[in-house]
């Protein structure tokens, strides 16, 4: 018997599985379900979660639990500004971020020494 890997992209995970991953109860996720910050894949009374999703939840705790910002408050936030600008995020982590990279916004590599040729004419100018 020949047992396959599943691709990334494409494996769903019921609530339970999405919940024990995340080591959160299944009413937590319907709650962000509620307020608008997720959307499952529906099929009739069953929701799946994609390997996105829960990247994305993941992204919601910080900003909830760590950082402190309240479910409202982060509904606000994300009408103006993208999750990253909110926890502030390394770019190692944005890197692996779906809605980052989908965005297009990887800076170019920033050369120092332009930099500093900027800034010395900056402070010659004033």
């Amino acid at each position: 018997m020949r047992v396959e890997m599943v691709d990334e992209k494409k494996a769903i995970f019921t609530i339970g599985i999405a919940a024990q991953m995340l080591e959160v109860h299944p009413r937590t996720l319907r709650i962000y379900e509620e307020e608008g910050l997720i959307t499952p894949i529906r099929k009739g009374k069953w929701r799946y979660y994609t390997i996105n999703d829960i990247h994305w939840i993941e992204c919601l705790r910080e900003m909830i639990h760590e950082h402190g910002v309240s479910i409202a408050a982060v509904k606000k936030l994300l009408q103006y500004t993208p999750c990253w600008n909110i926890t502030d995020c390394p770019f190692e982590k944005r890197k692996q971020c779906t809605a980052f990279m989908a965005n297009g916004l990887i800076p170019k590599k920033i050369d120092k020494q332009k930099v500093k040729k900027v800034q010395n004419i900056d402070i010659k100018a004033a």
